[in-house]
C-alpha cells in the first residue's frame, strides 16, 4: 500500500505525508479523532466559517515543519533523516491531547489538568504501540533532545504551531490582520549556537507577526460574544456534573457520563487507564449531542443554560480594566433571580465574574533572537525600530461580567 500521500489544504495547497511511519500514526484513532474537535471551539458563534478542526491544524503544523527543516539543511545545518521525521512527528502530535471545546472541558469535566500532559501521555501510548519508534519525537517534544533547535520549532515564542493557526484561523474567519507571511519568516530561519534565530532582514515579518497574533487575541479567541459561549458551556457542564453527583442520570454517552459520575482531578486522571480511554472517545459530538437533549431536561437551570447555547441566546458580556462592584453584581444576581424566577443560590449560573488576559509576547521565555549581519544576537523587542513592540510584552487584563440578556 502507497503511504506517501498528498493532501489538498486550503491554506498551503497540496502537502505531503513524508513517510510511512507518519501516515500510521495519522490514521491510528488517538489521531482521527482530532477530525471531531473544533479548532476554534466556539468561535463559529461569531465567524461562522470557523469550523476548521485540530486535525487540519496539525497537519498544516507538520507541513510548516517539513519547509523549516528543508530550509535549515540548505543552509548547512546537519539534520539527519531520523532527526527529521521525528520533528515532524513531534509537531504532529502536539495537540493529541487536546479535548472538546478544550479549555470548556478543563474548567468543568476534569480540573486542573492541561491538555499538554494529556498529549505527552497518550504519546507514550503511542511510542508502545508502535515499538518505541516515536521514542526521538517526545525527547525532541519535551526539550530534552540535545538539538535545542528542533524542539524550539515546536514550542517557542515563533514556533510553527503559532505560525500555522495564525494564518490558519485568519483564513476560515475572514479575519484579515491575521495574515502573516509563514513562508518569508521560515526563509529568515537559522541556527546559532544550537538556537532557532532569525536572520535580520526578517525583522519586519517577525513584527507582523507578533502583532497580528496580539490583533487575533482581541478579535478572535477573546472576541466577547465567544467567550459568552464558551462560559455557557462551562456552566452547563458545571451543572450537569453537579445533578449527576447527586444521583441523577443525565443522557450521555458512556465516556462523557464517567466524566459527569466521577471527580476526576490532576491527582487521580492518570491513576487508571481507563480515565485516558474515555477521554480519547470523547470529542465535539458527545457534547452537542448531550447539550440538545438536556434542553428538554426538567431541572431548570440546565434546561435554561442548554437552550441559551442552542438558541444562540448567549449571556450579555461586558469587559473592562476594572473589577465590577459588589453592588451592581449584587443587582443583577436580584434580576436574574426575578427574571428566570431561580433561586439566590442559583444566580451563579447566570450572573458572574471573570478575567482574561493578553500578551502576545512574553520576553524572557526563549526570546525571539535575532542574528545581526555582524553575527551579533539580539532580542526583537530591542532590534526593532517599532515603538510599540515593548508594549507587546506587557500582561493586558481585562474583568468580564456576564449576565443574562432581558435583564
Amino acid at each position: 500500500m502507497n503511504k506517501k500521500k498528498i493532501i489538498n489544504d486550503p491554506v498551503y495547497g497540496f502537502i505531503s505525508i513524508p513517510s510511512e511511519l507518519v501516515y500510521d500514526v495519522i490514521s491510528h484513532p488517538y489521531f482521527q479523532r482530532l477530525r471531531y474537535i473544533k479548532q476554534l471551539g466556539m468561535t463559529h458563534l461569531v465567524y461562522p466559517g470557523a469550523l476548521h478542526t485540530r486535525f487540519h491544524h496539525a497537519l498544516g503544523a507538520m507541513h510548516l515543519m517539513s519547509l523549516a527543516i528543508n530550509l535549515l539543511k540548505s543552509k548547512g545545518h546537519t539534520i539527519t533523516h531520523g532527526e527529521e521525521e521525528a520533528a515532524i512527528l513531534a509537531i504532529l502530535l502536539h495537540d493529541i491531547g487536546h479535548g472538546p471545546f478544550s479549555h470548556a472541558l478543563e474548567h468543568s469535566l476534569v480540573t486542573g489538568i492541561r491538555h499538554e500532559d494529556i498529549s505527552a501521555k497518550l504519546m507514550d501510548n503511542l511510542n508502545i504501540h508502535f515499538d518505541g519508534r516515536l521514542s526521538h519525537a517526545i525527547e525532541i517534544f519535551n526539550g530534552t533532545y540535545h538539538k535545542k533547535f528542533l524542539h524550539q520549532l515546536i514550542s517557542g515564542q515563533l514556533d510553527l504551531d503559532r505560525m500555522d493557526y495564525l494564518n490558519r484561523d485568519s483564513f476560515f474567519t475572514g479575519v484579515s490582520e491575521g495574515v502573516i507571511s509563514s513562508d518569508r519568516i521560515i526563509k529568515m530561519f537559522n541556527v546559532y549556537e544550537d538556537n532557532l534565530v532569525i536572520e535580520e532582514k526578517g525583522i519586519y515579518s517577525i513584527e507582523k507577526f507578533l502583532i497580528a497574533r496580539r490583533l487575533m487575541y482581541w478579535q478572535v479567541y477573546l472576541h466577547k460574544t465567544v467567550i459568552s459561549g464558551e462560559m455557557i458551556l462551562v456552566k452547563l457542564l458545571e451543572r450537569a456534573k453537579e445533578l449527576s453527583a447527586k444521583g441523577m442520570d443525565l443522557f450521555a454517552s458512556p465516556s462523557l457520563n464517567h466524566f459527569l459520575k466521577n471527580d476526576i482531578n490532576e491527582a487521580n486522571f492518570f491513576a487508571q487507564h481507563k480515565n485516558l480511554e474515555h477521554f480519547t472517545n470523547l470529542d465535539d459530538q458527545d457534547i452537542y449531542a448531550a447539550v440538545k437533549v438536556w434542553a428538554e431536561h426538567p431541572d431548570k437551570i440546565l434546561s435554561t443554560l442548554c437552550k441559551m447555547l442552542t438558541s444562540r441566546n448567549l449571556y450579555r458580556v461586558e469587559m473592562g480594566n476594572e473589577k465590577v462592584g459588589d453592588d451592581r453584581l449584587h443587582f443583577l444576581q436580584d434580576a436574574a433571580v426575578n427574571l428566570l424566577e431561580i433561586k439566590p443560590e442559583e444566580a451563579r449560573y447566570f450572573v458572574f465574574t471573570d478575567s482574561i488576559q493578553n500578551r502576545a509576547y512574553n520576553a524572557g521565555v526563549d526570546n525571539i533572537k535575532i542574528l545581526m549581519k555582524n553575527n551579533n544576537i539580539v532580542d526583537i523587542a530591542k532590534a526593532s525600530d517599532l515603538s510599540n513592540l515593548e508594549s507587546l510584552q506587557k500582561t493586558v487584563e481585562k474583568y468580564i461580567l456576564c449576565y443574562p440578556r432581558g435583564i
